[in-house]
């Protein structure tokens, strides 16, 4: 590296190493530094991808190696593709960014609203929260909630707590829910740890419930803390915790 020897760089490894996504994405960005963008591309595209669930969350490294060497090739609009279709397997904000950064002024809008539809409707429904929340695109991921509620892993807390607290303010339903599947996680699971999180967060709910004028079909609060009591009533850890 400190001579700038690619060559010595790529001697390092056997033929068969060289193909492992990880190593090939290091070759083509010592032949970019090179100049030699057109081996660097042979160098990417020679990786074999061992993993079939490589299809649905690639190797970034890989990824970006790409992007960067196609972009020096003078191949833009290929680079935008591969910036997108990471995107649409991922939902990598990074890769959204980099997309719409370099489209032309207005198609950016137009190419925003698509990628936030595709987030609210992609198959993890945890991931596209978080991105959701993230962005911020807080209308789709209030939508995403109410649609998809009983989808909503409860163990995820690292994800649900800073959604809930995102949603909170103009969308205390979608909120609401999200607080639900951290209680009903702990409480189902008999999870004594975060019994003291579920209280505050049913508090949270009671504290929403005022500002919610339509239920949609979902349990009011009283009816939602009535179910509970009546579904664990010997769990007397937690509720000793609201008293």
């Amino acid at each position: 590296d400190v001579e700038g020897d690619a060559d010595a760089f790529i001697a390092q490894y056997d033929e068969a190493t060289r193909k492992v996504p990880r190593v090939a994405a290091e070759i083509a960005r010592r032949l970019l530094q090179a100049g030699r963008a057109e081996q660097a591309l042979a160098a990417i595209d020679s990786a074999e991808h061992r993993n079939p669930m490589d299809r649905d969350w690639p190797d970034f490294d890989w990824v970006d190696a790409r992007i960067d060497t196609l972009d020096a090739l003078g191949r833009g609009q290929d680079a935008q593709r591969a910036r997108w279709s990471c995107f649409e397997r991922t939902l990598s904000p990074e890769h959204l960014r980099a997309y719409l950064k370099r489209l032309p002024d207005f198609d950016d809008v137009e190419a925003e609203a698509k990628a936030l539809t595709h987030a609210e409707r992609f198959r993890n429904r945890l991931a596209a929260l978080r991105f959701l929340v993230s962005w911020p695109a807080l209308d789709h991921a209030a939508r995403l909630v109410i649609a998809h509620a009983g989808e909503l892993d409860g163990g995820q807390y690292q994800i649900l707590s800073p959604a809930a607290d995102a949603l909170a303010g103009r969308h205390k339903l979608a909120a609401t829910l999200v607080l639900r599947a951290m209680i009903d996680f702990a409480l189902s699971k008999a999870r004594t740890a975060r019994y003291r999180h579920a209280a505050r967060h049913l508090r949270d709910c009671a504290g929403l419930a005022s500002g919610i004028a339509n239920f949609a079909g979902f349990e009011t609060h009283a009816a939602y803390e009535q179910r509970l009591r009546r579904q664990y009533p010997r769990t007397q850890s937690f509720w000793s915790l609201l008293a």
